[in-house]
């Protein structure tokens, strides 16, 4: 009975960890998607501020002439 008692004990903490690193692969996918989007939002943020610099300096330049 002890040793039925053991068995079922490991084999339920053994699922524990299975069940652990199946979220923590999920909740690294989560992340790493996140991580891509954040990457593009600035990327585009670095355009559209280079965008205005441009545009900033045409100005500049045509109000000098």
């Amino acid at each position: 009975m002890k040793t039925l008692i053991a068995i079922t004990a490991t084999l339920a903490l053994a699922g524990c960890g299975v069940e652990t690193a199946g979220s923590a692969a999920t909740a690294a996918s989560i992340k790493k998607q996140e991580l891509q989007e954040a990457q593009k939002t600035q990327e585009r943020s670095q355009q559209k501020v280079d965008a205005a610099v441009q545009q900033m300096q045409h100005r500049a330049g045509s109000a000098d002439k």
